[in-house]
């Protein structure tokens, strides 16, 4: 299986001297390129069984309704030739409403919600589509430099057919003023690139008085690439 070129700009700086600890994890030699194509059995396969109902609606986890804007985010997952990625698991996690994470090392003073742990994960169809259920995150201070918050983002990591498709990045929402202030963000370096990674309000998609629908979808490689945010 060969791939297109990703084109340049679209995958972050491995050091981006605004974005802190990239100094100190950055590699410091210039990379290999890979000749040889990948060969498609080298693709992983996962079973039905790890998705249960409750994956797909992160606002079912708790005994009632979490705290915060609710909605449906959803979208198609293609490759570089427009094909959909049938059956890729992608597995999602992101902060509650307040813009904490349920997680031990997330000491923000922000509150934690009893009925938000803000995990889940579920495979696409065989058009490539996704759907599920959350809350809007909250943005938060995450100590990188003076009045340093990150935007509201999801974050996504997906398995392709093949290896060469994995991807892990962070979904965020159009029009974030906080876009300009966030290093991560900015560390992709075409503009273009980076509007990717912003999910689009669509009405159609909105759940009546329910839920707000956001459309957010992903190219696996090629020219087109959906970026990495780490």
């Amino acid at each position: 299986m060969q791939f297109d070129e990703v084109a340049p700009g679209v995958y972050p700086s491995l050091i981006h001297p605004p974005y802190r600890s990239t100094l100190g994890r950055g590699p410091t030699l210039s990379p290999l390129r890979v000749k040889a194509p990948v060969p498609a059995s080298d693709g992983v396969r996962f079973s039905p069984a790890l998705i249960g109902p409750k994956d797909l609606d992160l606002t079912s986890h708790g005994s009632s309704a979490p705290l915060g804007e609710k909605i449906i985010v959803s979208g198609r997952v293609v490759d570089e030739d427009g094909r959909p990625v049938r059956r890729s698991l992608l597995e999602v996690w992101q902060c509650n409403a307040a813009g904490r994470y349920w997680h031990k090392k997330d000491q923000h003073d922000a509150p934690l919600d009893p009925n938000f742990h803000g995990v889940g994960k579920m495979f696409t169809d065989d058009d490539g589509r996704y759907r599920f259920v959350t809350i809007k995150p909250g943005p938060y201070p995450w100590g990188n430099h003076d009045k340093a918050w990150r935007p509201a983002h999801i974050h996504f990591s997906l398995f392709g057919n093949v290896m060469a498709q994995r991807l892990v990045t962070q979904m965020y929402f159009a029009g974030d003023p906080l876009f300009a202030f966030d290093p991560i963000f900015q560390s992709i370096p075409d503009d273009a690139a980076r509007t990717r990674l912003a999910a689009h309000l669509n009405m159609d998609h909105t759940d009546g008085g329910n839920a707000l629908g956001y459309d957010f979808d992903i190219v696996l490689r090629g020219r087109h690439a959906t970026p990495m945010a780490l």
